[in-house]
Parts: structure tokens; sequence; C-alpha cells
């Protein structure tokens, strides 16, 4: 009996698991992250077969909100190999699927001088293909700086106390 309820909990563990497909990575040194969210895509077949085998771009994409509705843009899924006359435009716009609460408070935020919606990742959870998004704002290049020099002191630490334990 227990070991099926090690298999179960192990199987309930998998079914969890998120696997990133694309990260964008220079939002995190960009941006300011204030709050993030996550949404479903709406994607066709060939899309989600790309995103399968791990490709996707995330560096220019941003959110737009347009007429109660959520959209990616500037995120490229490149066209899917096998798929020959049935394949989708790598760079066109997706809606992406969220409550209306959300929308609404994603909405207001967005309204706020200087704040965007920037895409952090395209994972699988479920099997089902989500995007995480952040509202954000804009570092200026002395932020820039200042956050170069936080990581550095970081790192700096983690060293010294490594040669510590020696």
């Amino acid at each position: 009996m227990a070991k099926k309820d090690a298999k179960a909990t192990k199987a309930k563990s998998d079914a969890d698991a998120v696997h990133v497909v694309a990260r964008n990575r220079r939002a995190r040194f960009e941006y300011d992250l204030i709050e993030k969210v996550e949404a479903g895509i709406v994607l066709t077949g060939t899309e989600v077969k790309s995103l399968r085998t791990g490709k996707a771009n995330l560096e220019d994409a941003y959110g737009d909100l347009d007429r109660g509705e959520v959209w990616l843009l500037g995120c490229d899924i490149p066209e899917y190999l096998q798929a020959n006359q049935m394949n989708h435009k790598a760079k066109r716009p997706r809606k992406l699927l969220l409550h209306r609460k959300e929308i609404i408070k994603l909405a207001m935020r967005v309204k706020e001088k200087g704040l965007t919606l920037i895409p952090l990742q395209i994972h699988f959870r479920r099997g089902i293909a989500k995007v995480e998004l952040a509202v954000a704002k804009g570092r200026k290049s002395h932020d820039k700086r200042q956050a170069i020099k936080t990581q550095e002191a970081k790192r700096d630490i983690a060293r010294f106390q490594r040669r510590g334990d020696r």
C-alpha cells in the first residue's frame, strides 16, 4: 500500500513540474520587476510542437492590453520544420488567457507612468503552455550599474564563504 502512495505522489509531483522552454534573461537586468502573473497562451498545433522542441525567443517580446484582452507581441516561435504548408508565422501576436479580474488589475498597473508588461519565461505546466509575465519598470543606466555591483558583492561573499569551509 505504501508503494502505491509513493508512486502516486511521485506522479503528482512530476505532473506539477515546470518544463521551461525559453527565458528572458535580460528582463531581470533591464527592468525592476514589480508583480508577476502566469497566463495561458493561445497557440496553433505547430507552435506547440516547436515549443516542445525547446525553440522560442523572448528577447524583444512584450505584453500589450487591447480592448480588454492581453496580447504577447514580438515573441519569436520559429516554424516547425516537419509541418510543410500548414506552418505558422514566427512572430505573430498571441492572445494570453487570464481571468477578467487579473486583466483589470494589470490594466490599472500598466496605466501608471513607466510600467510595462514583460514576459519572463515560457514553460509547460501539466502539458499546457504558459507564459510568466511581470509588471516592470525600466531601469536607468546608473540603476543597472548598481545592480551589477550588488551581484558582484554577492558573488564575492559566496566565494569567501566557500574558501572558509576548506
